[in-house]
């Protein structure tokens, strides 16, 4: 099930054996006596080993990048820039976990005495990960959480193994002790127990919208609390612009990110009418010519995603791009001729074709832009500051981007509304989210 597959040949490198029932049970023993660790060191204690992870990722840049590109394809300098912005992480949380965790006072009205919310851990946390960024992904679970005190059992995705291994080595190398940490390569329903397990207080997963429901489904079941972030098909809207060329280059970049790979990379693009021939010709032109490339995860993510373009094709949707697939290497594209009515205008396409869509004004843009059952990114371009404060207002969207792309942070929260998921991850939001914001009221 755990195996390294080189994308660009099919070809399996190296696997990796499937926990046994009793080596899943292990990580989640391990991980439950660590929280006593988790309790009784400080939170400076705890933010110098984020420093110290921090600094080993950037030590092992080299190692950690060469291993997501052999794994899942991404470009090199693509998973340089992962693992650059996994030691932000680390080092964000290292700064600044003692201010969001610091006792909160309240002002007492209803009589004497005092009252402070003290935020505490809550114990093993379970993290089920993706294979499109199998570093940063960890990062932005992890840093918080065990800032707090919580420990972690992490399930990567199985295309993963090798990073997953290398990370885990990392951990233990920081000083995070036993158990605080824990890598398990556990089948699904192995998963299934351990969201079950009474001492697993909470889910984060990042993947497909019908792994979060199962998920979702199982923790609600036993009462566990649960982060998703899911799929998105995040529109560009483009209504203004002194400079199209600017726009399309920062279109391309957002549609490109990861080869198309992304969560929160654009994928419905929409254009006002008088802006619409103009911005396509272009943007396929320089979509097409910035193609990387690079093959996508795997065989089988190319074929889902060209069965997705034949049948926008068959519904009346226009394909503009050269190429043919060839194993995991999908080349670059633009669908024009589409309406919210296909069918691909509500699904994810996880790779790099584009969808266009003309948009008659500002109230259509809007219309087509939240026309989807996603909710996650969105980016907007516009030259006139009160449309801009009024349209990211109306976007259902968790995060709304105003005139750029590539614009995260460590600081800023990332997450989704709709079927996109719920919680936050990183920034402060992304500390409060398993954490016991426990009460203590003293009268006299």
């Amino acid at each position: 099930m755990y195996a390294v597959t080189d994308p660009k040949t099919g070809e399996i490198a190296e696997i990796y054996p499937t926990a046994s029932d009793a080596e899943v049970a292990a990580a989640v023993t391990a991980a439950h006596a660590a929280t006593q660790w988790g309790r009784s060191s400080s939170v400076a204690e705890r933010c110098a080993l984020l420093r110290r992870l921090g600094d080993l990722h950037k030590e092992h840049r080299a190692e950690l990048a060469a291993s997501i590109v052999r794994e899942m394809g991404k470009p090199l300098e693509e998973a340089e820039g992962e693992v650059d912005f996994c030691v932000d992480i680390y080092h964000y949380y290292a700064d600044h976990a003692e201010a969001f965790l610091a006792d909160e006072t309240i002002e007492v009205t209803s009589g004497p005495g005092s009252a402070v919310i003290r935020r505490s851990p809550v114990g093993v946390l379970l993290g089920i990960m993706p294979w499109n960024f199998p570093a940063y992904q960890v990062a932005r679970f992890a840093a918080p959480n065990l800032a707090i005190g919580n420990t972690i059992v992490l399930k990567h995705a199985p295309q993963c193994p090798a990073t997953a291994a290398l990370l885990e080595k990392l951990f233990a190398e920081a000083g995070f002790p036993s158990g605080a940490y824990v890598n398990v390569y556990a089948t699904n329903e192995q998963i299934a127990g351990v969201i079950a397990d009474p001492r697993v207080q909470g889910v984060s997963l990042t993947g497909s919208e019908r792994a979060g429901a199962a998920v979702a489904e199982i923790a609600g079941r036993h009462l566990k609390k649960v982060v998703l972030e899911l799929g998105g098909s995040d529109p560009f809207i483009v209504l203004s612009t002194d400079d199209l060329d600017s726009v399309v280059e920062a279109a391309v970049a957002a549609r490109l990110d990861n080869t198309g790979q992304a969560c929160n990379a654009a994928k419905r693009f929409v254009v006002v009418q008088d802006l619409y021939d103009e911005f396509v010709e272009k943007f396929t032109a320089r979509l097409l010519a910035a193609q990387t490339g690079a093959p996508l995860s795997s065989a089988a993510a190319a074929e889902n995603l060209g069965r997705q373009v034949a049948e926008a094709v068959a519904q009346g949707a226009t394909l503009h791009g050269t190429g043919e697939r060839r194993g995991a290497h999908f080349p670059a594209g633009v669908l024009t001729g589409l309406t919210t009515e296909h069918g691909a205008a509500r699904q994810e396409l996880f790779g790099p074709v584009a969808m266009v869509f003309p948009a008659a004004d500002e109230e259509d843009a809007v219309r087509i832009a939240n026309d989807t059952p996603y909710g996650l990114g969105s980016y907007l371009f516009t030259t006139d500051p009160a449309q801009a404060e009024r349209v990211a207002d109306r976007i259902e969207a968790g995060m709304v981007f105003v005139n750029g792309v590539g614009a995260e942070g460590a600081e800023l929260p990332f997450g989704g509304v709709k079927r996109s998921g719920f919680g936050r991850e990183l920034g402060r939001l992304g500390i409060e989210e398993f954490v016991n914001k426990k009460l203590i009221r003293v009268v006299k």
